[in-house]
């Protein structure tokens, strides 16, 4: 039987990717998919695509203090937020490597995760991310030690290229075959691809997707 893979991509900074991970293992062992996580720079992805991030936008970013309380008590769990945000998650996300954790990176990144948005730390700190995983059996010291190898480094700057180039915009991102699907609410979406219910029509798609911009707003703005 082939195997058939989900690639999840993601970043610590957003609490959408803190509830997608909630989903996402037993969503994987519902559907029978082997899920490959890739750690990303969720910074980078905006650079990249021009965007600014949620928490950049005043009143998106107030919605999503107010999202984020909503969801946590619809599905009945503790939510808190890291003590810092936007904080630096580059060593989070390169503890998370499957090149640094290796058998233990679902446990990492469940545990970073946990620590930050639901216990409400600083998991922009080495010091307590390495505190977050020795609480869990895992050797935190030791895996800090690697994340300072320059191998490391250029692993995740390579994760996050990767990301680029197949099209990821947004952080989570889902990957199946070569469907792309954003956001925490995309389980749905995904399970009618899976069970191929999908409706989407690929004639149309690329139909929608040939229509000519009849108004171009950056024009319109400095006309």
């Amino acid at each position: 039987m082939t195997r058939r893979y989900m690639d999840f991509y993601f970043d610590y900074l957003s609490p959408y990717a803190y509830f997608a991970w909630r989903k996402i293992r037993s969503f994987r062992d519902a559907h029978g998919l082997e899920l490959r996580t890739h750690p990303v720079v969720f910074g980078k992805l905006l650079d990249h695509w021009g965007q600014l991030g949620p928490a950049e936008v005043p009143p998106k970013r107030e919605w999503l203090i107010k999202y984020c309380a909503r969801y946590a008590h619809q599905h009945g769990f503790i939510f808190k937020g890291p003590q810092f945000h936007p904080f630096n998650s580059l060593s989070a996300l390169r503890l998370s490597l499957s090149e640094v954790s290796g058998q233990d990176q679902e446990k990492v990144v469940t545990e970073i995760f946990e620590a930050g948005w639901a216990e409400g730390r600083d998991i922009g700190d080495v010091r307590t991310l390495i505190s977050v995983l020795d609480s869990a059996g895992i050797d935190g010291a030791a895996l800090a030690e690697k994340i300072k190898e320059p191998t490391v480094k250029e692993q995740l700057k390579h994760e996050t290229d990767r990301a680029l180039q197949l099209g990821v915009f947004g952080i989570p991102t889902m990957i199946i075959d070569d469907q792309l699907f954003w956001g925490n609410d995309q389980f749905d979406h995904m399970s009618l691809y899976l069970e191929g219910s999908d409706p989407i029509n690929v004639e149309e798609m690329e139909k929608a997707m040939a229509r000519q911009r009849a108004i171009d707003r950056k024009k319109v703005k400095s006309g």
